[in-house]
């Protein structure tokens, strides 16, 4: 379809959802599920979605955890675990193809807000489809998340015991830490610029509950992500970096051992370096336990004495 045909499709459809909207009084309207998003927008549906496309990994996790897999019908091209791949791709989470989503029929586009806003959400929701905007930072905005898909999809039960599951096995790995000195952690979200993860984080959080924690960054509480001087770099002289990687995990550091500042660090000098899965530390969803496991075991690793 040329996007001039594409234009006039959808002008045709908003017309028609004008249309029907109009012929039908408010109050005759009726919504058997209403949420809040993180944006502070009410979602609203006549009953539980049935057909969602989700365009964040960590959104379609969670719906799978809640036992709604089924209600997925479209994924992004960042989605490729294998139970995936027979799912249709709508393109990237932050410039989908509307075409695509269009096509796919669904009744509930799950997106990613960025701090800045969203420019798709708008476009989606001009299409006549509801969209549940997600903006995580910290494990409550997690929880939150878990539970308020699961209204949607109509799993409210599945999501109480899914936040349960997760606090009960973050609780197993903060009693398994023993007790004493508590190691400094950074964990690097850029190298160049340095920008690591700050204390308004679920990463900050779930350091924590590894047995570790942030150093002295100077910078607030809710601080999420603080670029960071080279000055500042080195006076945070942390115990252990933690460095997400993907398949290639020698570039990463062999970068990190070049780049100024870093390469001063003692953790980086001494083989005090990290690597942990890229895909699995960059999803704040339901897999938050299995995070919190591997820094735990990093963590224990690279500081017990040799």
């Amino acid at each position: 379809m040329t996007r001039r045909r594409l234009t006039t499709a959808l002008g045709l459809l908003l017309a028609v959802a004008g249309c029907a909207d109009s012929a039908a009084p408010a109050a005759e309207r009726s919504w058997q599920v209403v949420v809040v998003d993180d944006v502070g927008r009410e979602v609203r549906l006549p009953t539980p979605a049935e057909r969602v496309i989700s365009l964040l990994p960590a959104g379609t996790e969670t719906l799978f955890a809640l036992g709604a897999g089924e209600t997925v019908v479209g994924r992004t091209r960042y989605d490729l675990e294998p139970h995936l791949a027979h799912l249709p791709s709508v393109g990237g989470g932050l410039d989908p193809s509307l075409e695509a989503i269009l096509a796919l029929k669904p009744d509930l586009v799950v997106a990613f807000e960025t701090a800045g806003g969203s420019g798709i959400r708008p476009q989606i929701e001009r299409l006549g489809i509801p969209v549940f905007a997600i903006r995580t930072q910290d494990t409550t905005d997690i929880y939150r998340t878990i539970e308020r898909l699961g209204t949607l999809v109509g799993r409210d039960s599945a999501a109480a015991a899914l936040a349960s599951s997760i606090r009960s096995r973050l609780d197993s790995i903060a009693a398994s830490v023993p007790r004493g000195r508590r190691p400094t952690a950074l964990f690097v979200a850029s190298i160049d610029p340095p920008i690591v993860a700050g204390p308004g984080t679920y990463l900050a959080e779930l350091i924590g509950v590894a047995g570790g924690q942030l150093p002295d960054l100077g910078v607030g509480n809710r601080v999420e992500w603080p670029p960071l001087s080279v000055e500042v770099l080195l006076r945070s002289d942390p115990d252990v970096v933690l460095l997400p990687v993907g398949s290639d995990s020698v570039g990463p550091l062999e970068r990190l051992r070049r780049e100024p500042g870093w390469r001063e660090l003692a953790a980086v000098r001494e083989g005090r370096v990290a690597p942990v899965p890229a895909d699995l530390v960059s999803r704040p969803g339901p897999g938050i336990a299995e995070i919190a496991a591997v820094l735990r075991r990093e963590l224990q690793r690279l500081m017990e004495p040799q």
